[in-house]
């Protein structure tokens, strides 16, 4: 992986090359949710805490972009008339993927599972997707970004993308060494990032923090940093039930426990994160 590649793509606020688009989303709260490796949650949680925020009166916009391996619409029932396929292929811009969601209150801009187009994008391509996002960015309270698992070039390009990164991690020994590395490369390549943790599927509170620990622990021996815990969500069957049902948690299930926890996990993200 080339790494000067990636921050060629990615210009620090003070670059005179910054454009203006991004300059005018400087204000604007963009979050990235990220993580070593699959299977801990992270696209639902993209989707509930998107929810949340609306449900708060937020206006806001979710972006899959979980390239080649995309499920945001398959979560939440979508059929879109457009999505990120159609707009790489037609050269449209990105907001032209936009769809509203009745039933949540936010807009959604989908992707395309398993698309061999989208999951071999160059890195410019990619760059590009990134800005468009940034261009329709000023329009939300809220731009939340599902950027698929791993470190390749791709997912640090979109974690780059501004603003907060969460790490959803989860209490399984490859998940929390997965996350490390994660935050180890992107730690590299962004200087003092607002990278935090996010314990998913957790026992217990106690247990969630104690995922937490180690990780944080890890960070602070070997890379000097240490990302704060930005929530805990414990885990709870009723998660299963609503992505079987393709229907949003937080209206399947409003007074779960998971629920309860993403809320909080959006109301200190609010209060942490000027918009």
């Amino acid at each position: 992986m080339n790494t000067e590649s990636i921050v060629a793509l990615n210009p620090s606020p003070g670059n005179s090359s910054l454009g203006a688009a991004q300059r005018r989303n400087e204000a604007r709260r963009i979050t990235a949710i990220a993580s070593g490796k699959g299977g801990v949650g992270k696209t639902w949680l993209a989707i509930t805490l998107s929810h949340a925020l609306a449900r708060a009166g937020q206006r806001v916009l979710l972006f899959d972009g979980d390239l080649g391996l995309a499920n945001v619409d398959i979560q939440l029932g979508l059929m879109p008339e457009q999505d990120l396929g159609a707009v790489v292929a037609s050269g449209a811009d990105v907001g032209a993927a936009v769809t509203h969601v009745d039933s949540t209150g936010f807009d959604v801009i989908a992707g395309k599972s398993g698309s061999g187009a989208l999951s071999s994008l160059t890195r410019q391509e990619v760059a590009s997707l990134r800005q468009g996002v940034l261009d329709i960015a000023p329009r939300y309270d809220d731009v939340i970004v599902d950027i698929g698992a791993g470190i390749d070039t791709t997912q640090l390009v979109l974690a780059s993308i501004g603003g907060t990164v969460l790490v959803v991690v989860t209490d399984e020994p490859t998940s929390l060494t997965d996350a490390y590395a994660f935050i180890k490369v992107a730690n590299r390549l962004t200087p003092r990032p607002d990278m935090r943790v996010v314990v998913n599927m957790a026992s217990s509170r106690t247990e969630g923090e104690r995922t937490y620990g180690t990780l944080k622990r890890a960070c602070e021996s070997f890379l000097k940093f240490s990302p704060p815990l930005a929530g805990i969500i414990r885990r709870d069957a009723k998660v299963k039930d609503a992505i079987r049902y393709q229907t949003p948690f937080l209206t399947r299930h409003p007074n779960a426990d998971a629920a309860a926890d993403v809320e909080a996990l959006a109301g200190q993200l609010a209060k942490a994160t000027p918009a």
